[in-house]
C-alpha cells in the first residue's frame, strides 16, 4: 500500500489546482492548497507538509519570493517548482533560490507523482528519538523538530541539499559519514546524478561554515566529518 504523502500545493490557477487535488488524492496524496503568495509561507508553516509544489506566477508574492522567504525562515521542506515558465534560465534561478526540483507545464502525472515521492524521502525518517531532540556542534545547533540548523541563534541559510548533508554530519560530529551514504541522503532516487555531485555540495557547504568554528573535513577513503575548532 502506498504511504500517504502530505502535499502543500501553492497554485493560483483554480482549474489546475482542482485537477491536481483530485488526481493526486486518488493516488493517496493528501493535498492542501494555497492560492495567494502573501499567505503561502504562513500556511506552509502551519501545514508542515512533506513536499511543496510551487507555481512561480502568484498574486501578492511570486513563487521565487515565497521560496526565498520560506528558506530564510528555516523551512526546509523539499520544493518542486511547477510552472509554465520552463526556460533554462528560470530553472537555474529557481534551483539557486532553494528549490529541489523543477517540472515545466504541461507535465505527465506519473512523472509528477514519482518526483514528489522521491523528494519526500529527503525528509528525516522517524525514529524513537524525541521530536524536540537537538544536536550541537560548536556554535551550531540542529533542531530535529523543525529541521533547521542555527548558528548563534540565527538560522543558517542553506540550500535543501546543503541542509540534508549537514544534518547527516551534525548528528555525529567527529565521526565520518561515507560519500555513498551522503549521496543517498542528498540525492535520493536520482540515479542520473553522479557521485561527484556530493563534492559540489560539500564545497559550497564548506564555504558557508567559515566563521562558525566548525569545519567540514574530507577523510580520503572514509568520507566526511564535522570537526569543531578547539
Amino acid at each position: 500500500m502506498t504511504l500517504t504523502l502530505k502535499l502543500l500545493l501553492i497554485e493560483d490557477d483554480a482549474s489546475m489546482q482542482t485537477a491536481l487535488q483530485r488526481a493526486l488524492s486518488r493516488r493517496g496524496i493528501d493535498v492542501c492548497a494555497c492560492t495567494d503568495g502573501r499567505l503561502a509561507v504562513a500556511q506552509w508553516t502551519a501545514a508542515q507538509p512533506d513536499v511543496v509544489v510551487l507555481d512561480l506566477s502568484l498574486p501578492g508574492l511570486d513563487g521565487l519570493q515565497v521560496l526565498e522567504q520560506a528558506r530564510r525562515q528555516g523551512l526546509a521542506t523539499p520544493v518542486l517548482i511547477l510552472t509554465a515558465r520552463g526556460t533554462v534560465g528560470d530553472r537555474i534561478i529557481g534551483l539557486n533560490t532553494g528549490a529541489d526540483d523543477y517540472l515545466p507545464k504541461p507535465f505527465d502525472l506519473d512523472e509528477l507523482e514519482a518526483r514528489l515521492r522521491a523528494l519526500s524521502r529527503r525528509r528525516p525518517s522517524s525514529s524513537t528519538e524525541s521530536a524536540s531532540t537537538a544536536y550541537l556542534a560548536g556554535t551550531l545547533r540542529y533542531e530535529k523538530e523543525s529541521g533547521a540548523i542555527y548558528h548563534q541563534g540565527l538560522v543558517l541559510e542553506l540550500t535543501p541539499r546543503e541542509l540534508a548533508l549537514l544534518q547527516a554530519l551534525i548528528v555525529k560530529p567527529g565521526h565520518a559519514v561515507s560519500k555513498e551514504r551522503l549521496f543517498e541522503l542528498v540525492f535520493p532516487g536520482e540515479a542520473e546524478v553522479q557521485y561527484e555531485a556530493v563534492e559540489v555540495v560539500v564545497y559550497r557547504l564548506r564555504k558557508k561554515l567559515l566563521g562558525t568554528g566548525v569545519k567540514l573535513v574530507t577523510l580520503r577513503g572514509l568520507g566526511y566529518l564535522l570537526k569543531v575548532d578547539a
